[in-house]
């Protein structure tokens, strides 16, 4: 059964927290110690805001090496437009500062912000009087969205991975963006272990919209490229086990290559051509006679 989104993606962030500051923070990233971290347990914070009780999702401690002490780190991811955010986040700040001012020089508060709309979260909440400023309070954020995916597909880090489907692109895109990331799960395959590559699959699903004739589609282009990393990418599918047809894709690509060149093998071919792959290679993966492949060109 899927993980829910909200326990899914906390599960993410405690995970592959490093990952995370690598990937949006470089900056905060070159002054953590990352050998020094602790999670610490849900704080139960009163949101005045709201009037109600709530956690903070992730509240952690980090060495940082500019101050050569501890300081917090808050993440709080937010799914849904919310017009005081902004007043929430700095009543979580106030009440954290409250509580470990003593013990921690530094806090510091971010959003990650996975709404599929593109707009401007406001990040700051300032006081001010003619010629003075009483407050200006900003906490970093993420607009997954905003963000390219283009940039990430070169990347190793299991977090570009798992929220690449968040990111901002088209629909005329999004073809690519899936085949995309089952590139990427087949690097990390070879760095990471079965609970942390289920774990980027898992939250990975819970952002694509599954189509099974695409997704076959790419399973044949992907097992003809890589043969092995395909079989294991669909062990780890929750979705395409569930459809059941895993076993006949394999079977299928199997029985392709023995009848020769067959309509949907020949389509493969064409695209592999396409992405810039030689006669001669195609020719090797497929086991198929050069001239043969020379005539789809």
């Amino acid at each position: 059964m899927p993980l829910p989104h909200d326990e899914a993606f906390k599960k993410l962030l405690e995970t592959f927290f490093q990952e995370f500051i690598e990937l949006f923070f470089p900056e905060l990233d070159s002054m953590l110690d990352y050998s020094e971290t602790r999670f610490l347990m849900q704080e139960l914070l009163v949101d005045i805001v709201g009037e109600e009780a709530r956690e903070l999702d992730l509240l952690l401690e980090i060495r940082y090496r500019g101050l050569d002490g501890y300081i917090l780190i808050h993440l709080e991811p937010q799914s849904y437009r919310d017009t005081r955010f902004h007043e929430r986040m700095f009543i979580y700040f106030s009440r954290l500062f409250e509580r470990y001012r003593k013990e921690h020089k530094l806090i510091i508060p971010i959003a990650i912000f996975t709404s599929d709309e593109i707009r401007e979260e406001q990040d700051t909440l300032e006081m001010v009087i003619p010629e003075h400023q009483i407050l200006r309070f900003q906490f970093l954020k993420v607009e997954l969205r905003k963000q390219n995916w283009r940039r990430f597909i070169d990347s190793d880090n299991a977090v570009a991975a798992a929220l690449l489907a968040k990111m901002g692109y088209t629909t005329r895109e999004a073809r690519d963006v899936r085949r995309e990331f089952l590139r990427m799960f087949m690097k990390l395959k070879t760095r990471l272990d079965q609970g942390r590559l289920a774990l980027v699959m898992s939250v990975a699903d819970l952002y694509f919209k599954p189509d099974r004739a695409q997704d076959e589609e790419i399973i044949k282009e992907l097992m003809i490229q890589y043969p092995e990393e395909g079989e294991a990418i669909m062990e780890l599918m929750p979705a395409w086990k569930r459809w059941g047809y895993e076993e006949g894709i394999a079977e299928g690509i199997e029985q392709g290559i023995e009848q020769g060149i067959e309509k949907g093998q020949a389509e493969i071919i064409r695209k592999l051509l396409l992405h810039g792959f030689t006669p001669e290679e195609v020719s090797k993966a497929v086991e198929l006679p050069v001239d043969e492949i020379k005539k789809l060109v």
